[in-house]
């Protein structure tokens, strides 16, 4: 049996999830379903949404936020930030700018977080 801390709601259950006789998941202790489609995901093919900073040119803001705009195999994180290391920005992006188009192939984005422009001008 493996444990697992559920992070879809703010119910926070605490799963537990085993394999029965026909080789199928058992969960127990979520008070929702996504909480076993959790538990299942987590045991089958985990997956992370990715944050992360890149470089930039402006000394004022060295790095801007990054993060994945879907979730990638959990067994990718390094192949994904290796990619996201590659960048350097030098032109003020906007929050949602896209950065690396399809990382990797897995039809997930590297989009910007942080309105650079505006921390340009504002200060």
């Amino acid at each position: 049996m493996k444990e697992l801390g559920c992070i879809l709601c703010p119910n926070s259950c605490t799963l537990y999830v085993e394999k029965n006789e026909k080789d199928e998941y058992v969960v127990k202790g979520n008070m929702c379903k996504r909480g076993e489609q959790f538990a299942v995901q987590e045991m089958t093919e985990p997956k992370r949404t990715l944050c992360s900073t890149v470089k930039t040119c402006y000394k004022k803001c060295p790095v801007v936020s990054v993060k994945t705009d879907g979730s990638i195999p959990k067994g990718k994180i390094l192949e994904v930030m290796s990619e996201i290391n590659k960048v350097n920005v030098n032109h003020p992006v906007k929050t949602g700018e896209v950065l690396i188009e399809n990382v990797l192939g897995l039809k997930v984005n590297i989009v910007v977080t942080t309105d650079l422009w505006r921390v340009l001008i504002d200060g």
